[in-house]
């Protein structure tokens, strides 16, 4: 007898499970990825942008290094989120746990590249308003975040048998 394992319930499907919100929840269980993936991406960006103006302004740090200590709080948040909440891939083990941080750390660390010479570029040599550069530049990694995070970091890889290979991504556990 295969018993497959009781749907995951999360607290956005109990509040979407509310009267009011009832109706929404067809549309939210369909885009549930894309949908938490924009919410989680907008907490980590107002993380990024409200750390950034702090080590920026009230701080007077240097646009660039404001950016990379506001990309190290954001991508902690983003991190956190996305294992949670967003993708619904779990690691197995503690080295699938390091593997998809690295992974991840890695993928954004290549976004905070390209953040960081938009700011060069614009903010640095041309003077441009900082916080309006970091806002478009943040915008521009939010897409390359998650297509990475989708393609590299939170997938299933699989044997040609169909089954999840040892120490990868897995959504479901066999129980004997």
């Amino acid at each position: 007898m295969n018993i497959s394992p009781p749907e995951r319930r999360d607290i956005f499907d109990r509040i979407l499970s509310l009267p009011l919100l009832r109706r929404l929840y067809p549309f939210y269980r369909k885009h549930r990825e894309g949908l938490l993936y924009l919410f989680f991406g907008a907490v980590t960006t107002v993380v990024s942008w409200v750390s950034f103006y702090f080590f920026c302004y009230p701080l007077g740090m240097g646009e660039l290094i404001a950016n990379v200590l506001s990309w190290i709080l954001a991508v902690l948040v983003a991190f956190l989120t996305n294992r949670i909440w967003v993708f619904s891939e779990a690691v197995t083990g503690r080295d699938g746990f390091f593997l998809q941080m690295l992974l991840f750390f890695g993928s954004r660390v290549a976004t905070l590249a390209v953040e960081e010479v938009i700011l060069l570029i614009f903010v640095t040599w041309l003077a441009f308003d900082a916080m309006i550069v970091k806002i478009i530049g943040n915008l521009i990694v939010l897409l390359l975040n998650y297509i990475l995070s989708k393609i590299f970091v939170f997938h299933t890889k699989k044997d040609p048998t169909g089954r999840v290979c040892s120490g990868e991504t897995d959504t479901t556990e066999e129980k004997p």
